[in-house]
């Protein structure tokens, strides 16, 4: 069974960057996964060290979650159009 430890929306808006998560520390122990959402507008990740951009990185559609079981600290997102929101549920 899944225990929720934090939730983050961010705006991915900025098409030349990408950004990494904000992970929750606090709570009884740190996620080791997370479901995330991309609203409004599509966007790319990686997690292998190299940016993403918007034309090269495993994409995301619009209202389609996803579960990233890895290195949260290691994946990187970006908007592949500007003015994307995304949504991020961690758990353990």
């Amino acid at each position: 069974m899944a225990t929720p430890v934090g939730y983050q929306q961010f705006a991915a808006g900025a098409v030349d960057t990408a950004q990494g998560l904000t992970i929750p520390t606090t709570k009884p122990q740190r996620p080791t996964y997370a479901i995330i959402t991309a609203v409004t507008q599509a966007i790319r990740w990686r997690d292998d060290g190299t940016a993403p951009t918007t034309t090269v990185g495993m994409p995301v559609a619009v209202n389609s979650p996803f579960v990233y079981n890895g290195d949260l600290s290691a994946i990187r997102i970006i908007a592949s159009i500007a003015g994307a929101e995304v949504n991020v549920s961690y758990y353990y």
